[in-house]
């Protein structure tokens, strides 16, 4: 079998964020993270269900009637490892790899190829495997940048997969970069990866050590000794690593070690910190970082109300089932949480300021954008936002009536299948239980709209209930 495929890299790759920050990153095109179109979905779903000798045909006829974004979102998701654990759709991605390799326009790209690597050394399909890696380095042709891009990706790749055979194959390639090449970008891009790769594996203590051993010394060609000081980046990377594991004392230590290093906690560092204690139903120790960020001044994000939210089943409990929901946040706080849950949500609501962020108000529109918002804090953001929507309209003098109120759900270009978009469906059943005036614009399928003046009429009868 021949593969056919040309790496696309960037000349300036940018550096690694840490593996459990990348998915919070809106990939372009070259990194075809897309979600499962629902042609893509039929696609499989034919496949899963056909003989194998029909197998060749149906791909074939996909890959002829099918638009380039339909091919790469399906390919992507059979790479995914989420699809490796749930069936057997996986065993596929080679063949629809390959035969969309043969299009004019192809061209692949590092996380494409890696994640198709790793998959197959997953698989235990070690040969296939093995041949995809001899022809990306060789078509890489020792360029050490375009290298050490590739090596990162497939750490990345075969941490998400558990692997720790791929892991330690694609860590010694990179060791052996960080040694051997006279680049300091390409050595820090090699520790960035290696450090972030250990934590991902469950071995921050070993990326630590590693943090610390390079402090000292790094022997590079001709036996010079360069030092690799610690970023804000590897840092991040152990306390995430530590706090995933539930080490708490050791994350808060590295936390004091980065304060030491004059790196400041900022809100992405204090969101990763309020995420692991939320994995564990840490609320107590919530309150008290979430104090914490408030008295630093640093602001409250999306991510922020997503970590909380996300560690309240209570509130999970009632966002996926759609049956029992509070409407309002005074009958959410006061009749269904309890305990650690009602007080992490209570202080995360100390601070109103997420509307500076997600909401634009003028004299024509009002526009709240709940693109980035999990379930939970959707939730939390639409029971806040009907009572800022009160105060402002019903008690405050400086604020016109807008001719338009919009309520951005999106369509669901990013749910596990396009068009399907959870967040749209939690927002449709709470206007429907609200009795509220928004509708789904007709033009756009992804918006609630009202006209200001019945919004107005809305919540003045909320008021009076």
């Amino acid at each position: 079998m021949t593969l056919r495929f040309q790496l696309q890299i960037q000349q300036s790759p940018p550096l690694p964020l840490p593996f459990q920050m990348q998915h919070h990153v809106i990939r372009n095109n070259n990194s075809v993270r897309c979600a499962l179109t629902k042609q893509g979905q039929r696609f499989l779903t034919k496949l899963s269900t056909s003989n194998n000798t029909n197998t060749d045909n149906l791909i074939r006829k996909f890959v002829q009637s099918s638009s380039k974004s339909v091919q790469l979102s399906t390919l992507t998701h059979l790479l995914s490892p989420t699809t490796h654990n749930n069936n057997n759709l996986s065993s596929f991605a080679l063949p629809l790899y390959t035969r969309i390799s043969e299009s004019p326009w192809f061209t692949s790209n590092p996380t494409i190829t890696a994640d198709l690597i790793s998959l197959l050394h997953k698989l235990q399909l070690h040969t296939e495997s093995q041949t995809l890696f001899s022809q990306t380095i060789s078509n890489l042709n020792n360029r050490e940048r375009d290298l050490v891009l590739f090596y990162s990706k497939l750490l990345i790749s075969h941490s998400k997969r558990a692997s720790q055979t791929g892991f330690d194959s694609a860590y010694s390639y990179l060791n052996n970069l960080l040694h051997t090449s006279s680049s300091l970008y390409v050595k820090r891009r090699a520790y960035q990866s290696m450090v972030s790769g250990l934590c991902a594996m469950d071995k921050p203590r070993e990326a630590e050590n590693l943090i610390q051993d390079f402090q000292q010394t790094d022997g590079g060609p001709g036996g010079d000794r360069i030092q690799i000081q610690p970023s804000a980046f590897e840092f991040k990377s152990i306390i995430y690593g530590y706090g995933r594991l539930g080490l708490f004392q050791d994350m808060v230590r590295v936390v004091d070690e980065m304060e030491k290093n004059r790196f400041v906690m900022d809100t992405v560092c204090y969101n990763m910190v309020l995420s692991t204690y939320g994995i564990h139903g840490e609320h107590g120790e919530m309150v008290s970082w979430l104090r914490r960020m408030r008295n630093s001044g640093v602001p409250f994000s999306i991510r922020t109300y997503n970590s909380v939210s996300n560690s309240c089943p209570t509130i999970m409990r009632k966002v996926v089932e759609l049956n029992d929901l509070a409407l309002s946040m005074e009958e959410l706080l006061s009749e269904c949480l309890v305990g650690g849950e009602a007080t992490v949500i209570k202080e995360l609501l100390s601070c109103c300021a997420i509307f500076e962020e997600v909401m634009v108000w003028d004299s024509s529109r009002v526009k709240m954008d709940l693109h980035g918002f999990h379930l939970g804090s959707t939730y939390l953001v639409m029971l806040l936002w009907f009572e800022e929507m009160q105060k402002r309209l019903l008690n405050a003098s400086n604020y016109e009536i807008p001719d338009e109120i919009t309520v951005v759900c999106g369509v669901g270009k990013h749910s596990s299948v396009r068009g399907e978009s959870p967040v749209k469906a939690l927002v449709k059943e709470m206007m429907m239980k609200m009795k509220g005036p928004l509708r789904i614009d007709r033009k756009k399928d992804g918006c609630f709209v009202a006209k200001g003046k019945a919004v107005k009429v809305w919540l003045c009868e909320l008021t009076k209930l």
